[in-house]
């Protein structure tokens, strides 16, 4: 039986590939379907989307649990650079806030 998810490090990939698993599984939460997210990722096989869904869906809680560390991560990560770069992100926001009006 093929695999179609691997571990590199600290993160879970679709085997033989650059893609994450993170990227496949949000994409699939949002509503695409597995032949659209072959459409968005072209270097996958359909075969290799379906295969990974299973994997997500053998080893839901695992993933979810490693999901929601990323997002945590990415957060703590972003509010890091923001007050590093405060100035700099009071400027963007601004900017955002006077093109939205």
């Amino acid at each position: 039986m093929a695999s179609y998810v691997e571990r590199c490090g600290e993160d879970y990939m679709l085997a033989g590939s650059r893609v994450s698993l993170a990227s496949l599984v949000t994409a699939w939460k949002d509503g695409l379907s597995p032949e659209a997210i072959r459409d968005d990722f072209p270097t996958l096989r359909l075969e290799q989307v379906y295969g990974a869904a299973a994997f997500y869906l053998a080893n839901q809680t695992e993933i979810d649990s490693y999901l929601a560390a990323l997002a945590l991560d990415f957060d703590r990560r972003r509010a890091e650079q923001e007050a590093i770069h405060a100035e700099l992100t009071g400027k963007v926001r601004s900017a955002l806030e006077t093109v939205r009006r």
